[in-house]
């Protein structure tokens, strides 16, 4: 386990080996997710990524979550503001990737990460960015899905299944919950963000998914025309879970046509 510090804040960070020749993968995970959450069911996803794709990687817990410092007061005066993910995007990845020399990566972002990745690119240089399921305006089924993940943290089995991969678990859901859930989130937006993106993207999301609807994609296409959509059958919020070879050919094949 390693760990690189940020602006005052230890985050847990994993890399992954691979050639100099190609920009490197930067993994971002969702808004429950760590490191280790990418391994779940027993496959190393980011890594089968980088072997397939034939690049080095970087993956990394945010702060609060995995094995990174928890974030303090976490549901006082440490909650998260409406912007959290545009300061991810704009102030803690940059600073990141500059102290891991990188430039130009290839974002890879799940959910919130990826609402982070197309943040980033919409303001930073980028090689390319996949976003998968990515969140650009709030939606009721989202709302919904979060308010009944509470229940099942307060009263459920949700508590100890994430207690396996963060250190702070009232933390790492907490700072997701909250804000999500609060009247001043219920406006973020970054449609007017993501028409500043001139990297080239791929949109995966599953027809069954949880957390949004078809019109995340759509409104990302119209946002960037330059977007390459996969709409997967059989799938919930997670492509890389419920639909890992898919997603992975689907990946790989979109990165080969990179120059």
């Amino acid at each position: 386990m390693n760990f690189v510090e940020i602006a005052g804040t230890r985050l847990e960070v994993q890399s992954i080996a691979g050639p100099a020749g190609l920009a490197p993968l930067v993994f971002l995970h969702e808004g429950l997710g760590s490191v280790s959450l990418w391994t779940q069911r027993g496959r190393n996803w980011p890594q089968a990524v980088c072997q397939a794709t034939g690049r080095a990687g970087l993956v990394y817990s945010r702060r609060g979550y995995g094995q990174s410092d928890p974030v303090p007061e976490v549901r006082g005066a440490g909650r998260l503001a409406p912007d959290y993910m545009h300061r991810e995007a704009w102030e803690v990845l940059p600073a990141l990737l500059a102290s891991q020399r990188i430039d130009h990566p290839v974002l890879l972002g799940h959910s919130d990460g990826a609402s982070i990745a197309l943040l980033h690119a919409s303001r930073h240089p980028a090689s390319a960015v996949i976003a998968m399921a990515p969140h650009l305006m709030v939606e009721d089924i989202a709302v919904q899905a979060i308010g009944e993940a509470t229940a099942a943290f307060e009263s459920g089995g949700l508590r100890e299944k994430l207690a396996r991969h963060h250190a702070d678990v009232e933390s790492a859901f907490w700072q997701w919950n909250d804000v999500w859930l609060s009247p001043g989130f219920r406006s973020f937006d970054i449609r007017p963000d993501c028409r500043r993106i001139s990297a080239p993207l791929l949109a995966i999301q599953g027809l069954g998914d949880e957390y949004g609807s078809m019109a995340q994609l759509d409104e990302l296409a119209l946002a960037a025309p330059q977007t390459v959509q996969l709409r997967l059958p059989d799938c919930g919020h997670s492509p890389q879970r419920d639909q890992p070879d898919r997603t992975l050919e689907a990946v790989a094949a979109f990165l080969r046509l990179l120059p």
